[in-house]
């Protein structure tokens, strides 16, 4: 027990120094598993989005439009296994996590289980979904695990291209003809409630919020990023020449920032509880493509287990 007790002690310090948390070191099991929870939900999040942008890449307007795209849906694949990664540095196996994903016991954003229903679509969610997400992940390049925050430099540099092409996007529709202009309004509408859902529940409410905060595995509640996102992203809609979808928005010269609306958290629960517009699609899309991709893994591992075989061979003849 006293030994324990060091041990937490000792965390505590490191924490409280800002020093990183490494692999290998002793942490408590609610650490661990506080840590396990997010980034596998992080990784899931990652691989779920790219169905709905996926879902654009053959139907983009010009081959440059189309490249960008599948880049970029390409970078979202890249960023699940650098997070799948930096979870199974914490003793989940990727297998554990993708059975927890595919049977429903893990959970992954919200916002990913809304439809794409036009091109504008692929705009609103690079400006409002990747630029929530920027929001969110940059404090974490500064998590107290080193492993997770490591993976976020690189996933934010990218994430910070993705915002930048969608918004360029919106300027094109905004900039150009009258029904252009349309399709970008209707999708601004459609995608900014569920982008504020996307920083999860209030502060009163949120399960986990407060202790990641103390751990430093968050830098900033839910509420501060949500309100961050909202100071930032009305001089750029007021750029475009969009309107917000809210008309409760308000400069307030007292606090120095944007009151906004209330949300509809029932719809936010009900999404997160599975029945959004596109809840069994996601799952059972990402469920057919494991499946699918049987034979890869297996080739893959017959392959690496001979070369190991081959290796070990030669050694012994060495």
């Amino acid at each position: 027990m006293t030994q324990e007790m060091d041990l937490n002690q000792r965390f505590e310090q490191y924490i409280a120094a800002d020093q990183k948390i490494e692999a290998k070191d002793w942490m408590p099991d609610a650490y661990r598993k506080t840590l396990i929870r997010q980034i596998s939900q992080h990784a899931h999040s990652e691989i779920i989005g790219m169905q709905p942008e996926g879902n654009w890449i053959t139907r983009a307007p010009s081959l440059k439009r189309k490249s960008i795209l599948l880049a970029k849906v390409q970078d979202e694949a890249g960023h699940g296994l650098y997070l799948y990664s930096a979870a199974e540095t914490l003793g989940i196996s990727r297998d554990e996590m993708l059975d927890a994903l595919h049977t429903g016991k893990a959970k992954y954003s919200s916002i990913f289980n809304y439809p794409t229903l036009t091109w504008a679509d692929m705009g609103a969610v690079g400006w409002l979904v990747d630029g929530a997400a920027i929001m969110n992940q940059v404090p974490l390049c500064k998590c107290s695990y080193g492993p997770y925050a490591r993976a976020m430099v690189r996933v934010c540099k990218e994430e910070s291209f993705h915002q930048r092409q969608g918004f360029q996007i919106m300027l094109t529709l905004s900039q150009g003809t009258a029904e252009q202009k349309e399709l970008a309004q209707d999708a601004f509408n459609r995608w900014w409630w569920p982008s504020l859902m996307m920083f999860g529940p209030n502060d009163a409410t949120s399960k986990h919020s407060e202790q990641s905060m103390r751990w430093k595995i968050k830098r900033f509640s839910n509420d501060e990023l949500r309100q961050r996102f909202v100071d930032m992203t009305v001089p750029q809609a007021e750029l475009l020449g969009l309107t917000v979808p809210d008309a409760d928005l308000k400069w307030n010269e007292v606090t120095g920032h944007y009151d906004f609306g209330p949300i509809d958290w029932g719809e936010f629960e009900q999404v997160v509880a599975g029945n959004g517009p596109c809840n069994r699609e996601r799952i059972d899309t990402r469920v057919t493509a494991h499946e699918n991709g049987a034979w890869v893994r297996e080739a893959a591992t017959a392959y690496a287990a001979k070369s190991s075989k081959r290796a070990s061979s030669q050694n012994s003849a060495a």
